[in-house]
């Protein structure tokens, strides 16, 4: 009997579970070969050696952030999420990278960082200009209490107050990371209009996944502005059931070019009293 040829369908279904057992091989840029001589890892470096990566025998790479960013936070405060900080190179640059992991078998996933901006991303600027401008609702902004302290006792992760007073606006913005790390208000489907499209982006370049990263603000509660807790001091209270923007980034991931879906693996934090009764994964 002569063997049939196999469908596109029976390829696209072969295709889809690249991601169960694969082995995925981190690549944090600023530390990995720096190929400019600044003393800084950039992509190029990472270009010089795919093909060590590929001879290691693992299915893919992922990419620590590269986009545009003050580096306050080792590019996790981004500023740009559809550019390359100048310090790792360009978007033609990355675009050779993505290149040759593709003619070598490798899948490449990079990290989106949805729950906060850079202070200097163009639209935290234009929400702090004003109460009433388009973007005024793009973060979490909130009345101080009578006597001018900040609404409530939240503790940033990375200590201290989870707010911080901006004299031009008069209020005080949300941030569970670092004060130049605004969180975003991802409940506004303007926001999260624009962070999918800057997904979109992405994967219109051909990248296979993502991670992401530091998910906090998805289970934040709403109406966060008005809650006190009981402690002296606490962290932002959670949500049982995240936001829809969860749902929608899994829709567009298997839009994506070509026959797969690309992977999608999120990071958040949960008490360890929940971890026996909660499982977390997208595809």
């Amino acid at each position: 009997m002569t063997e049939q040829p196999q469908s596109k369908t029976d390829a696209c279904k072969a295709e889809t579970a690249w991601w169960r057992g694969a082995v995925i091989y981190q690549i944090y840029p600023r530390s990995f070969k720096d190929a400019s001589g600044d003393g800084i890892g950039d992509l190029k470096g990472i270009l010089e050696h795919l093909d060590h990566i590929a001879d290691l025998g693992v299915d893919g790479i992922w990419i620590s952030p590269f986009f545009t960013s003050p580096m306050r936070d080792y590019g996790y405060d981004i500023a740009d999420y559809c550019n390359v900080d100048p310090i790792f190179g360009t978007l033609e640059d990355f675009d050779a990278v993505l290149e040759k992991a593709h003619q070598l078998g490798l899948k490449l996933i990079i990290d989106q960082v949805y729950s906060h901006s850079s202070d200097q991303h163009s639209w935290f600027m234009e929400s702090r200009s004003s109460r009433t401008n388009p973007k005024a609702d793009w973060y979490v902004w909130a009345d101080p209490k009578a006597d001018g302290s900040p609404p409530n006792n939240w503790q940033s992760l990375f200590k201290g107050p989870a707010w911080t007073w901006d004299g031009h606006r008069k209020q005080y913005y949300l941030h569970n990371f670092l004060s130049e790390q605004p969180d975003l208000n991802l409940h506004n489907a303007d926001v999260q209009a624009a962070i999918l499209e800057s997904a979109r982006f992405w994967l219109d370049r051909g990248v296979d996944g993502f991670r992401l990263m530091r998910q906090i603000s998805i289970c934040t509660t709403p109406d966060c502005a008005i809650i006190r807790p009981a402690a002296s001091k606490a962290r932002a209270p959670m949500i049982s059931k995240p936001i829809s923007i969860t749902a929608r980034n899994r829709k567009i991931s298997h839009s994506s070019p070509g026959c797969a879906p690309c992977l999608t693996v999120m990071m958040i934090g949960l008490p360890l009293r929940k971890l026996a009764t909660t499982a977390l994964w997208m595809n």
